[in-house]
């Protein structure tokens, strides 16, 4: 398995990886147009030449970034690979220089067991107002906001090869 930056060739692997789930209610829907715009956020995990896992990590602005589009397959589930997916935007996050990371989920010991901690959905507005206005469950939203705090560190450099 391997943890990688997405490439254009893997637009239609995440997309049927995220859209699967966004059919159930998981997470939100991503057209290739829209993922192609976002490429640049997204982590995938590779099997043998297939995207079993993705992730990504979309700045909002300041020092804040939200850990999105967290998804694996069903045939990749219970092999730490959310954790590993979560953990490469932490770091990215790290070397950006941003000090909190945060997710909207409905699994929020999946988070906590990797640091983060529960707050208030209020907390971050600019999520609220700039993706969860436009989903269908708006009204009747069943995930909770967690929260990771990073210390920013100012030269932390991705060793070669790493992504």
């Amino acid at each position: 398995m391997e943890i990688r930056k997405a490439r254009i060739a893997d637009v239609p692997g995440i997309a049927k990886l995220i859209n699967r789930q966004a059919g159930i209610g998981n997470v939100l829907p991503r057209s290739e147009e829209e993922l192609c715009d976002a490429l640049r956020d997204f982590f995938v995990a590779e099997v043998k030449g297939g995207i079993v896992g993705c992730s990504s990590l979309k700045i909002m602005g300041g020092d804040l970034a939200e850990v999105r589009s967290l998804v694996v397959a069903d045939e990749a589930q219970g092999t730490g690979l959310g954790k590993s997916l979560v953990n490469a935007c932490l770091e990215e996050a790290a070397v950006l220089g941003l000090s909190c990371v945060f997710a909207l989920t409905a699994v929020p010991h999946f988070f906590e067991k990797l640091g983060f901690r529960q707050v208030p959905r209020s907390t971050f507005p600019q999520k609220i107002w700039r993706d969860c206005s436009k989903c269908k469950f708006f009204e009747a939203c069943r995930e909770v906001a967690v929260q990771y705090d990073l210390t920013p560190v100012l030269d932390r450099r991705i060793p070669a090869g790493r992504l």
